[in-house]
């Protein structure tokens, strides 16, 4: 793994790794569409053409609006996203949101467990 940046948001923390970045949004935050547009542009400065997953650490507790997801969808490069919880009410409304994201979507108790899934990903991924 080589160097990776972190943006401090106002409203969340983004660690960009080699094939994905880490999001933690902030306490009490509501992540809503245009959200996506400070996303989309992450995601281009860093990987432009390249796979890449997108890792969403829930440490804070949060609310998204599902139809965030319909937007997260058409970012070309973004092949899956997984979402790290330990707590079963954030991990059920994860199982939920999954429903609104037209991509590979899963949900792990470990940051590790997550890592090893984009792995997994990326190197499964077909190029199309």
């Amino acid at each position: 793994m080589s160097m990776f940046y972190h943006y401090d948001l106002e409203y969340a923390e983004v660690f960009i790794f080699d094939e994905f970045l880490v999001n933690q949004i902030r306490e009490g935050i509501t992540v809503r569409t245009e959200h996506n547009q400070k996303l989309r542009e992450i995601i281009d400065r860093h990987f432009s053409n390249k796979p890449m997953v997108y890792i969403g650490n829930r440490h804070f507790s949060y609310s998204v609006d599902p139809l965030t997801y319909i937007g997260t969808s058409k970012i070309h490069n973004l092949l899956a996203m997984a979402i790290v919880t330990t707590d079963e009410i954030s991990r059920n409304n994860a199982l939920l949101e999954k429903y609104f994201y037209k991509k590979p979507f899963e949900v792990f108790a470990t940051l590790s467990g997550a890592m090893a899934w984009v792995h997994d990903v990326i190197l499964n991924h077909d190029g199309d």
